[in-house]
C-alpha cells in the first residue's frame, strides 16, 4: 500500500470516529477534483458546486455506514455522477410538471376575453391560496420566485425530496380543483 492510500485510509478511519479535522482534510484534497468532474458533466458551475457539496455532506452524514470497496477517490467519483443523474432524473420529472402547469393555465386562457382571463387567474391565485402552508410555500418560490428545489431546500432547511413532494402535491391539488372548475362551467 502507498503512503498516500495509507493516509487516505487512515483519514476514512478517522472519519468513521467523527474527526472533523480528517474531513475537512478529505474536503482539501478531494473537493477540486470533484468539482472539475462534477462541471464536465453538469455544465454549470452552480451545479456542479451544489452536487460536490452534497456528496461531501452525504460522506459526513453516513461516515458511519461507509462502505468503500475500490478507493475513496472512484467512491467519490461514482458519488458524483449519482447525484447528476439523479438530479437530471429529477429535472426531466420537473419539465413534466411546468407543461402541465402550462396546459392547465393554458386551458384557462384559450380564446377567451381579457376580463374572463383576469375572472380565472384571479380563480387560479385563490386556488393556490388554498394549497396547504408548506406546500404553497414551496410552490410559489419555485413557481413564482424561480428558485431551484435546491435552493428551496436551503432556505427552508428540509430536504430536496420535500420540496418535490410539495411541488407534486401542489400540482395535484391544482389540477383536481381545475378539473372540477372546467366541469362546472360546462
Amino acid at each position: 500500500m502507498t503512503n498516500s492510500k495509507k493516509e487516505t485510509s487512515h483519514l476514512i478511519q478517522e472519519l468513521e470516529k467523527g474527526n472533523e479535522k480528517a474531513y475537512l482534510s478529505l474536503i482539501e484534497e478531494y473537493y477540486q477534483k470533484m468539482f472539475v468532474y462534477a462541471l464536465s458533466l453538469a455544465k454549470e458551475q452552480a451545479l456542479a458546486e451544489d452536487l460536490v457539496q452534497n456528496i461531501f455532506m452525504k460522506l459526513w452524514e453516513q461516515r458511519t455506514r461507509l462502505v468503500i470497496k475500490d478507493s475513496l477517490q472512484s467512491f467519490l467519483y461514482k458519488s458524483v455522477y449519482n447525484d447528476f443523474v439523479n438530479h437530471y432524473k429529477k429535472k426531466q420529472t420537473s419539465v413534466k410538471l411546468d407543461q402541465l402547469y402550462l396546459q392547465t393555465l393554458n386551458q384557462f386562457t384559450e380564446d377567451e376575453r381579457s376580463t374572463e382571463t383576469e375572472d380565472r387567474l384571479l380563480w387560479m391565485k385563490k386556488a393556490i391560496d388554498t394549497l396547504p402552508n408548506k406546500c404553497k410555500q414551496v410552490f410559489l418560490l419555485s413557481k413564482q420566485e424561480g428558485l431551484t428545489n435546491a435552493e428551496i431546500a436551503a432556505y427552508l432547511k428540509i430536504s430536496i425530496k420535500s420540496v418535490e413532494a410539495h411541488i407534486t402535491n401542489a400540482y395535484s391539488i391544482l389540477r383536481e380543483k381545475t378539473a372540477d372548475a372546467i366541469q362546472s362551467l360546462s
